[in-house]
């Protein structure tokens, strides 16, 4: 890539950084950029996946506070994130390159149409939501069993493509752990970092050669910076705008992937 598109890369990787701290769509930036400069689907995949780790870091620590008294259910989450995200690595790995460019345009749509559907899967989670100062009910075998599945089902979709992982943990979370939207996002950070984790270490360690190391690094540079914007700043910017903007840089990549 040159360096005005790489310019490009470290912006939207700072917009994908700070995304996913607030909303948890942040890859429909870098993903989209990355192929709209001629990086193929499979190695944009894995190279996004490696950058973003720092972005989900940075982001998870300015949600840190909001963390604390959710072990209870994050010692089930955490290893159900764990082995979903090698489930979809080892899916992204063995499966022809074809398959996962026939598939992932149907992902980016379906990722589009849940950023569009935030706004009410948010405000049907707040309904479930409690109130900040009080905590949930402990949760229930059946309950646990179905985040547990849950979890697990959307980590291999985040380690296969990870586009609105976040969302979808925030809809499992509405689900079944109704607590209020602040510490649901924390933990959903907390849970999509374990995904970008895996799946960063699984692909540097089998696919080293297919990843585009400019590009990772670029995107990590920027998420990290990103990610800080988001947990500090993030919750004064306006939705409309955020997903406004997602979507048509995820549109441009859709054209993109089927021109």
């Amino acid at each position: 890539m040159t360096t005005w598109e790489l310019l490009a890369v470290l912006l939207a990787g700072v917009g994908a950084g700070a995304i996913n701290a607030v909303v948890g769509s942040g890859t429909l930036i870098t993903f989209p950029t990355l192929v709209a400069f001629g990086v193929p689907p499979v190695t944009a995949t894995m190279s996004n996946a490696v950058g973003l780790v720092a972005g989900g870091v940075s982001g998870t620590w300015g949600y840190r506070r909001e963390l604390e008294g959710q072990w209870s259910q994050l010692r089930w989450q955490i290893p159900a994130s764990f082995t979903g995200a090698i489930l979809g690595c080892w899916l992204l790995l063995h499966l022809p390159e074809t398959v996962f460019e026939s598939v992932v345009p149907v992902l980016l749509v379906a990722a589009l149409i849940l950023v569009v559907a935030q706004p009410w899967i948010q405000k049907w989670v707040g309904r479930r939501s409690v109130d900040p100062g009080h905590h949930p009910a402990p949760l229930s075998g059946p309950r646990i069993a179905t985040m547990v599945i849950a979890t697990f089902a959307v980590g291999v979709y985040g380690g296969y493509f990870t586009a609105a992982q976040g969302i979808l943990l925030m809809g499992v979370l509405g689900v079944v752990v109704p607590d209020h939207l602040q510490r649901m996002n924390a933990a959903k950070n907390l849970l999509s970092l374990v995904v970008n984790i895996v799946a960063g270490v699984v692909y540097s360690l089998v696919a080293f050669d297919r990843i585009d190391w400019a590009a990772a690094a670029v995107i990590a540079i920027g998420s990290l910076i990103g990610g800080f914007i988001g947990a500090r700043y993030g919750r004064r910017l306006s939705p409309p705008v955020l997903r406004g903007v997602i979507v048509v840089v995820g549109l441009v990549g859709l054209w993109r992937l089927l021109a």
